[in-house]
């Protein structure tokens, strides 16, 4: 099976621009151990105030301000409401 678009999304958000994307992929994107790969961004005056991703090599993790720390994946649904609660109180 090849990676598949599950669903994308790009909307004005208050003073920002909100975009997420997440692909299906066969084998799980290394260190997660889950069968997503994804990018959520909440950019404010072409700065990123919030994202959360899974990169090679790092696994799940978030940018609150410039900061990155881990983030636990569970399932997507969690994963769009525990972004939009760190873009609501960014």
């Amino acid at each position: 099976m090849a990676s598949q678009l599950a669903f994308r999304s790009k909307q004005q958000h208050k003073a920002g621009l909100i975009e997420m994307v997440v692909w299906t992929v066969p084998k799980p994107v290394r260190p997660s151990e889950h069968g997503f790969k994804y990018r959520l961004v909440y950019v404010v005056d072409g700065e990123r105030v919030v994202g959360y991703d899974n990169e090679r090599g790092k696994g799940d993790h978030k940018h609150l301000c410039g900061v990155e720390v881990p983030y636990r994946f569970v399932d997507v649904e969690t994963l769009v409401a525990d972004f939009m609660a760190d873009v609501e109180a960014a």
